[in-house]
């Protein structure tokens, strides 16, 4: 079974060695990324925010988070990153709530790559209520005071609101990326994780020349 340092460690190597890591091409509206039908307001106007729509159960997402954590270190200052579960179906509340658990608790740097490893190497089954509690507790944290957060109000909606912005944001799968509440890409749609930071990256400049009411070249 292989080891997340290890895991981390190819991702990381197959991001450095990739070519298109190292030179961009212009970005091509529909090839690279679309059009978010209807915009969405983001969190900090002065700034570009880059959305992940992820699900704790999907592969690609797991396969993806090595690469974007390394991504994130040059995030540049005008720009900065948040996560939302996507939320398709009912199948995905529990873990939804599981991530907006985690957040109201401020432990999304400590558990959010634990979760993604215990269901993708360790096999475990935690969209059940129990059995995200027992791995909870195994982690140091309080699994009563989880459970509360988890079954909270303030919790439900929020994977409410999930669940509408999933469907405003037009995406068929995850993880989706969305920049400036505006652009739509994936890995998916650049041709795989180590072609989509380029484009992230475009994209956050074209956002930040079009708040700075330049026209893009």
């Amino acid at each position: 079974m292989p080891t997340r340092r290890r895991f981390l460690g190819l991702a990381a190597a197959t991001l450095a060695l990739s070519p298109f890591a190292l030179s961009r091409a212009a970005l091509v509206a529909g090839r690279d990324y679309a059009l978010v039908e209807f915009p969405q307001p983001t969190l900090d106007p002065k700034r570009v925010e880059v959305l992940e729509l992820f699900f704790y159960g999907c592969p690609h997402c797991f396969e993806l988070e090595p690469l974007l954590t390394k991504w994130l270190k040059t995030l540049p200052r005008h720009a900065y990153f948040r996560r939302m579960p996507a939320v398709f179906h009912d199948g995905w509340v529990p873990l939804a709530k599981a991530y907006y658990a985690l957040e109201a608790l401020g432990l999304v740097d400590k558990l959010h790559a634990a979760i993604f490893d215990a269901i993708h190497l360790q096999g475990a089954n935690l969209n059940k209520r129990e059995n995200l509690l027992r791995f909870i507790a195994a982690q140091g944290v309080d699994a009563a005071r989880f459970g509360a957060a988890y079954d909270s109000f303030a919790v439900q909606t929020k994977v409410q609101q999930a669940r509408e912005l999933t469907s405003a944001y037009g995406i068929q799968g995850v993880p989706s990326m969305i920049v400036d509440g505006r652009y739509r890409t994936s890995s998916s749609q650049t041709g795989g994780h180590e072609k989509l930071f380029p484009v992230l990256d475009e994209l956050i400049a074209l956002a930040w020349r079009e708040r700075s009411g330049k026209r893009a070249s």
